[in-house]
């Protein structure tokens, strides 16, 4: 994470947990000429629309009043999805047993691109393909893993 991020996890996630959900990971990025701090929230059953306008409306001002972002910015705040990227390490643990989807800096067997089954996690993610390979992975070799309903 930036230090924006990591800023903006700390002074929000208190407020977060208090409409119980948990916040699940923030993203400051530029898309354009315009820039968009992302935050995701989730909670076992699901994420609605109210969920998300009673975050935002809790957390914009306790954002604006610290002022860790120096441009201009679009807030949002939505879930993060079915096939949500996986970033932190209680992401990973949450997730052993489910299918993943992992894009790799350097091809392994061939391939840039694994599908499996998050199998467990000890500092890296544990990843068993459709084959019946099983590999374990640093997070420094992964570019990219989300969960992926669709395997």
């Amino acid at each position: 994470m930036s230090k924006i991020t990591d800023k903006v996890c700390s002074l929000i996630e208190e407020t977060v947990k208090s409409f119980g959900v948990e916040l699940w990971d923030v993203a400051f990025v530029k898309e354009g000429a315009s820039h968009y701090l992302r935050v995701f929230i989730d909670k076992p059953q699901g994420i609605t629309i109210d969920d998300c306008t009673d975050v935002s409306h809790a957390i914009d001002p306790i954002i604006d009043e610290a002022d860790p972002i120096d441009v201009s910015y679009y807030l949002e705040v939505s879930s993060p999805g079915l096939n949500r990227e996986l970033t932190k390490g209680k992401h990973f643990l949450s997730s052993i047993g489910k299918p993943v989807s992992a894009k790799l800096y350097k091809a392994i067997d061939g391939t840039k691109q694994l599908f499996g089954v998050l199998t467990d996690y000890d500092g890296g993610p544990v990843i068993e393909t459709e084959n019946g390979k099983t590999y374990k992975f640093s997070l420094s070799e992964i570019s990219k893993i989300n969960l992926n309903e669709e395997f």
